[in-house]
């Protein structure tokens, strides 16, 4: 058993970056500043702690590069107002009176088909917002149903959390994503369960919240091409062999989407809007690559292994643990399935653990308590539909148990 840094110094660096983000430090310098001291504290000394942070550091640019490349596809659908209209003819096809569910699978497609998880809350928020005045469902409802659909939605997605997870193990991109198929379901059942149960107490005022101005929307076909093209390219490895990487996959889909809605001259300015979306994830990524450095190199994995035999627990059980643990941590479901990864994986693989099923849980049990108030994504959902601080820590809860439905159905799926 070897290791370069003390569990007490990896926990102490974690810690602090912690505190750093909850003091609204920039995530990216919270976790590098967390990871220097963590390193030093730990006892590897200065220049081994930058070396490890740096290694860390380079260990995510094949996942940086996938998700830069990702962001072509997410400008795409948001601003030829493709995400906003695959939304609408779900809501429109099932109906008012079918109104949570509606948001919910709204809000998990657009997430599945390769849109960030708080943009894909934002983008149904509008519409969910004149759905709960018309139907008189309370601002928590609606909100529960969308960040849930978006939770089911993102466990299957090619977003950056998937990206990291599969590049952590080494494992296809396409089949980590089908992995938790059934456990999105799962999620996506409590989801519209709990959200009906939250809708029908309502008492919000919805005049303060104001409704997105009516789009000139890309028909059905024209707005699906594009995510449809990208499922297409990705089946092709396990259905015929032929291998395309989502960092060809994805940015292709987004042009697609682009030149079929008719917006090639908007190319550059689209593909532009779709990078400023994923800087920020790619910068938190490397940053999180520094401390996932220092813990993995440090004898945390060990300590919770021996913390797991103490409890006599099975080894499998730190894939859906760390996953939620880090996840926590970081409030951030790409740093936490990242950190996790990144760590046990080698860990996990040694136990016998398959890296599919390490990596489908390590993912799913991210989203169990993701979105805490020290991370960006608790702040961006809350102010979609104008909720304050208080009432939206109020949800917390709730999007656990949806987050823990797909974990424990993960878990569940393993051991079959």
């Amino acid at each position: 058993m070897e290791y370069t840094f003390s569990t007490a110094g990896a926990l102490i660096g974690l810690v602090i970056a912690i505190i750093l983000i909850i003091k609204k430090i920039h995530p990216a310098y919270s976790l590098i500043l967390g990871a220097l001291v963590g390193g030093i504290i730990g006892g590897g000394g200065l220049v081994t702690t930058v070396n490890t942070m740096v290694s860390g550091a380079q260990s995510m640019m094949s996942s940086v590069l996938r998700i830069m490349t990702s962001g072509i596809l997410a400008g795409a659908l948001i601003k030829t107002g493709s995400a906003e209209k695959i939304a609408d003819t779900i809501v429109v096809k099932l109906g008012q009176k079918r109104a949570i569910a509606a948001i919910s699978i709204a809000t998990m497609i657009i997430c599945a088909v390769g849109v960030f998880v708080d943009i894909s809350v934002i983008t149904v928020a509008p519409i969910a917002i004149a759905i709960g005045k018309k139907a008189n469902l309370s601002k928590a409802g609606i909100l529960l149903a969308m960040i849930g659909g978006g939770k089911a939605g993102n466990i299957i997605s090619p977003n950056p959390n998937t990206i990291a997870a599969s590049e952590a193990f080494g494992i296809d991109l396409t089949a980590l994503m089908m992995k938790n198929i059934v456990p999105a379901l799962f999620a996506l059942i409590v989801t519209i369960l709990l959200s009906g149960f939250l809708a029908k107490k309502a008492s919000d005022n919805y005049e303060s919240s104001g409704e997105a101005a009516p789009k000139n929307l890309p028909n059905l076909m024209a707005a699906i091409a594009g995510p449809l093209a990208v499922i297409i390219l990705l089946a092709l490895r396990p259905v015929s062999g032929i291998s395309i990487d989502p960092l060809i996959a994805l940015p292709l889909g987004g042009i697609i989407s682009i030149i079929v809605t008719g917006n090639a001259k908007n190319t550059i300015a689209y593909t532009e809007f779709g990078l400023s979306k994923v800087i920020g994830v790619s910068i938190l990524l490397i940053g999180t690559g520094t401390l996932a450095g220092i813990i993995k190199t440090s004898a945390l994995q060990y300590d919770m292994i021996t913390l797991l035999e103490i409890m006599n627990m099975p080894a499998f059980i730190l894939a859906p643990l760390s996953g939620i643990l880090m996840a926590g941590a970081t409030a951030s479901t790409t740093a936490g399935a990242t950190i996790a990864s990144q760590t046990f994986s080698g860990t996990l693989l040694e136990a016998g653990v398959p890296g599919i099923s390490a990596a489908a849980m390590i993912h799913a049990g991210a989203t169990v308590i993701d979105s805490l108030p020290h991370g960006s994504f608790f702040h961006a959902t809350g102010g979609s539909v104008f909720m304050n601080i208080k009432e939206r820590m109020k949800l917390i809860p709730y999007e656990a148990a949806v987050g823990l439905t797909s974990t424990i159905a993960s878990v569940i799926i393993y051991l079959i």
